[in-house]
């Protein structure tokens, strides 16, 4: 908690140049963020947060087997260890600790 998986995925988004305003989805699930790909197509960014999921089902039940499929799309999941086995391999897994106040230390592995 609080160590900078949203600021993660709100510079991403940044990045992307995603049109809506990106926040926490921690009460509704799942956020749909827009933007437009360097052919002006309109693609999707879903930030989820499985913190209030308890297990596979209940994630499956809110929909997010078929988000977390959908080839066209990008996908960021916080804690995805709540139902790791809905996501397709290959992903990329990425912690963030905290080394301190400001500053934290990201590291990436390929999960295939």
């Amino acid at each position: 908690m609080g160590a900078g998986k949203t600021t993660f995925i709100h510079a991403v988004c940044d990045h992307l140049h995603v049109k809506d305003a990106v926040s926490s989805p921690t009460f509704a699930l799942i956020n749909e963020y827009h933007f437009d790909d360097e052919n002006g197509k309109d693609r999707i960014v879903y930030h989820m947060d499985w913190y209030r999921i308890n297990n596979e089902e209940e994630a499956m039940q809110a929909g997010m087997e078929d988000t977390v499929a959908n080839i066209h799309a990008y996908c960021f999941v916080e804690w995805a260890e709540k139902a790791v086995n809905l996501l397709p391999k290959p992903y990329l897994n990425i912690s963030i600790n905290t080394v301190a106040d400001d500053e934290r230390q990201l590291e990436c592995v390929v999960i295939e």
